[in-house]
């Protein structure tokens, strides 16, 4: 596998026109995995240390930064990130910050899971970034404040060591520490600004919690599901199909560019567990003029299993959830959705319940990565 580039160092001084025109960035293998901080899975920054020139909550804003150049306040220069103080020495005889001083931001993850890759993105960040980033996780049920997070008994498990990062650059950092984390902490040292803050990885839910739920969607992102492949991703992720709620604008559904010859389109899913699945919706919320004309969706149990149709080729209407009540129940660990010819779909939702072997493998994962 190739090594993931790393970038150190300044930006140059923005000197007009598009401001990520010499932005730093490159491909990271682990994005393909779902966002585990996202605002829309319910993550959130609960807590920093400081925030004198940009707030916290900046951090996990969906999309990438803006800049103004002309933008500035009481503070100083405003910035679309988390940005803390110039850090001063104890003294005048040493008044440069020590080794051990940094900034630090608490993170609460929109779904608990294990962590495979961390994108620390200091956009617009030329020559006031962290000149290091390290990010630690830690697991703690429930709901606890910031004070609770930050207690002496609470383990903290290292994701990123210390490590250099670069100005107006994406940092990425593979994660392998095979545990499930609920929340992380972010620092930098000795201080400055990061624009964003991604976090991929996999969903590990809490099998006690889907049991009381009994038939819940086996296919939606924070229960679990995943997206594995798909035909094309040239408008938007596949994995907005399995997100939380309905799509309320088109880009936050999967859409594809248009097709010129006699294929059709596709997504592969794997399920939360092996699950008996008992109705259906396919959901085209805000896709109007390019919602698809028509979707099958078909299930296999097992890797090799053979693909079995649940819903036939059907036609979709723009803008509309349709839902399949299925003539019997049926078991299965994958799904495809196929839409013919291009277009798009904005949610796939499967309604079932875990097998007796579904619920056994939810329970010994969750365990063994706890």
């Amino acid at each position: 596998m190739t090594a993931i580039p790393t970038f150190t160092g300044d930006a140059r001084p923005y000197g007009g026109g598009d401001p990520y025109a010499d932005y730093r960035t490159a491909d990271f293998p682990f994005t393909r995995h779902a966002d585990l901080a996202a605002r829309q899975l319910g993550a959130a920054v609960v807590a920093a240390n400081d925030e004198f020139f940009a707030e916290r909550e900046n951090l996990l804003v969906p999309g990438r930064a803006e800049f103004d150049p002309e933008h500035f306040g009481h503070k100083g220069k405003i910035m679309d990130g988390w940005e803390t103080r110039r850090r001063r020495g104890a003294s005048a005889g040493h008044p440069w910050p020590t080794a051990e001083d940094h900034d630090w931001a608490l993170v609460r993850l929109g779904a608990a899971g294990v962590v495979r890759g961390i994108v620390v993105d200091t956009a617009h960040f030329r020559g006031n970034y962290p000149q290091a980033v390290s990010v630690e996780g830690t697991a703690v049920p429930g709901a606890p404040s910031p004070a609770e997070l930050l207690a002496d008994d609470v383990k903290w498990t290292t994701l990123v060591p210390r490590t250099p990062v670069g100005g107006h650059a994406a940092n990425g950092f593979t994660v392998s520490v095979e545990q499930r984390f609920t929340h992380l902490r972010v620092n930098q040292h000795p201080d400055g600004g990061i624009a964003r803050l991604r976090v991929h990885g996999e969903v590990v839910p809490d099998p006690e919690w889907l049991a009381v739920l009994g038939t819940f969607d086996v296919v939606a992102l924070e229960n679990g599901g995943q997206v594995e492949d798909a035909s094309d991703l040239f408008y938007s992720p596949a994995t907005n199909t399995i997100q939380p709620g309905r799509s309320r604008k088109m880009d936050d559904g999967w859409e594809t560019r248009r097709r010129r010859d006699l294929g059709n389109d596709w997504i592969r899913y794997r399920l939360a567990a092996q699950s008996r699945i008992r109705a259906l919706e396919i959901d085209t919320a805000y896709l109007k003029g390019n919602s698809a004309g028509w979707a099958s969706v078909s299930v296999r149990d097992g890797e090799d299993g053979p693909w079995t149709e649940l819903v036939p080729r059907t036609r979709l209407q723009p803008d509309t959830n349709h839902r399949f009540l299925l003539p019997a129940p049926a078991d299965a660990t994958h799904a495809r959705v196929d839409i013919f010819p291009d277009g798009g779909i904005s949610r796939l939702r499967m309604f079932g319940t875990p097998t007796e072997a579904g619920a056994a493998v939810l329970t010994t994962r969750h365990r063994e990565l706890s």
